[in-house]
């Protein structure tokens, strides 16, 4: 399977922290695949977030997390545009989220992904196409052939 995997902010946020070891682990097992196989996706709104918790959490993380997203930019992140707005605001009428995962799963759609990686929605559900899966309760195995 050689389809795309967009990545919540969550999941960046799990790799580097260590306050919780076990998912850690999984986040950096799906960081580590993704980056293998060249099939993660985010966007900056992903960025943005991510570097707002890490160095809200430590202020002294802003070099680490500098250089994170600098790396991270290879993945070639989505920018909300009109028509990905337009999207978000569908997307939160027809399954009531939130605007801010309104607005990932559209960034999901406009990088053509499959599959969204979050713990912040519902596993296996499939919004307009784009099919949550939770990191912490499946292995990167079952997606990477």
């Amino acid at each position: 399977m050689t389809a795309t995997i967009f990545v919540d902010t969550n999941v960046l946020i799990y790799a580097v922290d260590d306050a919780n070891p076990s998912k850690q682990a999984a986040a950096q097992r799906w960081m580590e695949q993704l980056w293998r196989s060249r099939r993660g996706r985010l966007s900056f709104q992903v960025l943005q977030e991510f570097y707002s918790k890490v160095t809200r959490k430590d202020p002294g993380a802003q070099a680490e997390a500098r250089a994170e997203i600098r790396g991270l930019m290879a993945w070639q992140p989505i920018s909300m545009d009109a028509a990905a707005l337009d999207r978000a605001w569908k997307i939160q009428d027809r399954h009531r989220l939130s605007f801010w995962d309104s607005a990932i799963v559209s960034a999901a759609k406009a990088a053509s992904c499959r599959y969204l990686l979050t713990e912040d929605l519902q596993a296996d559900q499939d919004l307009d196409g784009v099919i949550v899966i939770n990191p912490f309760l499946r292995d990167p195995s079952e997606l990477m052939v």
